[in-house]
């Protein structure tokens, strides 16, 4: 599981997959995540809206991402 940092107190899907490289745009990523490929806890989520918080686990083809909340 890899743990990405980021410097605010959340940070959306859609931003955050940007913000791993996993997608270079906000059209990519939202193919991706309406295509059911993007889970977050475990659930399959659909909005690139839901705001991700320390600790949540984002799933994309069996790897994980870990957000940690960084000064």
């Amino acid at each position: 599981m890899k743990e990405v940092k980021i410097y605010t107190e959340y940070i959306t899907l859609g931003q955050f997959l940007k913000w791993c490289r996993i997608v270079e745009t906000g059209g990519q990523a939202k193919n991706l995540i309406l295509a059911g490929k993007v889970k977050v806890n475990g659930e399959i989520e659909l909005h690139r809206s839901r705001k991700l918080k320390h600790g949540d686990v984002v799933e994309i083809d069996g790897e994980k991402y870990v957000v940690m909340v960084g000064e």
